[in-house]
């Protein structure tokens, strides 16, 4: 069983913050783009809902053998959010995989924040008993594919809910 919790993750211009209830209010308008969702279904959630998926996250998996980390991304410069970083942790004999996710609101596109948020959280994992990294990316999706590339993961052959699994060992 291995237990983990998110602690702050800083890079060159971002500061990951564990994701608290209380960023609910700031990351409904980071997400606010229905254009988010194209490629995750579903359609922008409210404060209210936001507020009660992060405390339902900050309160840990139910399932010992797992433990959720989410951060929200701070850009430092401009001390707001800009989106969110996860990672799912799962115990095997070899420690840990990790399959992460991240999403970057509409404004703040384009600029690296993806790619720099995920090498962080990457990096972060290394400091862990985790061994392999894994994320599940829609094949029409090139702004995540690119991060992913970024970080490292490379395309399998396995599906996931219509999604390519990328992945990286990194222990």
């Amino acid at each position: 069983m291995i237990t983990l919790r998110p602690d702050i993750i800083r890079t060159e211009r971002l500061t990951m913050l564990p994701l608290k209830a209380e960023h609910a209010d700031e990351m409904a308008t980071v997400l606010s783009d229905p254009g988010l969702h194209t490629f995750i279904g579903g359609a922008p959630d409210t404060a209210e809902a936001l507020r009660t998926r992060y405390e339902r996250w900050a309160a840990g998996s139910p399932d010992p053998a797992a433990s959720w980390c989410n951060w929200a991304i701070q850009l430092r410069d401009a001390t707001c959010l800009a989106g969110t970083l996860q990672a799912t942790i799962t115990a095997d004999d070899r420690g840990a995989t990790a399959e992460i996710a991240w999403v970057v609101g509409t404004p703040w596109q384009r600029r690296g924040i993806a790619t720099e948020a995920a090498r962080g959280l990457v990096a972060w994992l290394r400091e862990h008993p985790v061994h392999t990294v894994v994320a599940h990316i829609n094949p029409d999706h090139k702004a995540s594919a690119a991060v992913a590339t970024a970080v490292g993961l490379t395309p399998t052959d396995q599906w996931h809910d219509g999604e390519i699994r990328w992945q990286r060992d990194i222990g």
